[in-house]
């Protein structure tokens, strides 16, 4: 049997400032947290190995700056992406609210074919397609899946106490259901909660629709049935 092909996903983290963004990145890859703040300027990416279903998979996960003069970073930088991951702070509303302009901005970028299917991820696999779009909410996530693109949406920091807690579990999921039922979870980068699983989620969702397309792909030919019609009787 031929080897199968190394494949290289492409995955694109957005949200405000201090929403984790990076954090989250950190932790899946480094199993790294640190305590200290400091602002990504423009964007840098890691990548990570992972084996799904036995397919060698490299995760190319990139973080980037949420300050606002940072926000248009063009279409270069969207180009090529599998997935948008959209995170953002349980215990701020403002970074909560901003989801709505990241996610437009990524669709305005990043132009899928199908801008109002496209997937993103907050918690279980929704955004699926070529390329995947996550919202991480300060420790809580949702995926969805849509042509060519995969979405998940985290809501990040559910370490803080509970009665600092601004926007709840209820309120974030119905936002997700509202975009097409895009995956959600909630995860605290500072305590490593559910972030592998984001990630796995991210991985497994943007795969399976890359190998749907590779499947579609190899019937793209017309076959073409010729019947004659001037024989006689019939062959059992």
């Amino acid at each position: 049997m031929a080897s199968r092909k190394k494949v290289l996903l492409k995955v694109i983290i957005l949200g405000d400032s201090g929403v984790g963004k990076t954090s989250l990145m950190n932790q899946y890859v480094n199993k790294k947290f640190s305590g200290s703040y400091k602002a990504t300027i423009g964007a840098d990416f890691l990548t990570k190995e992972v084996l799904v279903d036995d397919r060698l998979v490299t995760m190319q996960i990139w973080d980037t700056a949420g300050q606002e003069r940072f926000q248009s970073l063009g279409v270069a930088f969207y180009r090529g992406a599998d997935c948008c991951v959209l995170v953002y702070d349980v215990n701020n509303s403002k970074s909560f609210e901003a989801l709505d302009s990241w996610r437009d901005e990524f669709l305005i970028q990043a132009s899928p074919r199908d801008p109002e299917s496209f997937p993103f991820v907050s918690g279980v696999p929704a955004f699926l397609s070529l390329i995947s779009c996550a919202v991480i909410a300060g420790k809580n996530d949702m995926l969805v899946r849509a042509d060519g693109h995969v979405q998940v949406v985290i809501g990040n920091k559910i370490d803080v106490e509970e009665n600092k807690r601004m926007i709840s579990s209820k309120r974030a999921m119905t936002f997700c259901q509202s975009k097409g039922n895009i995956p959600y979870f909630e995860t605290s980068a500072k305590e490593a909660v559910n972030v592998e699983q984001a990630f796995e989620v991210i991985a497994r969702s943007a795969l399976a629709q890359e190998e749907a397309e590779e499947f579609s792909g190899e019937f793209s030919d017309p076959i073409n049935i010729h019947l004659d019609n001037d024989r006689d009787g019939c062959a059992c």
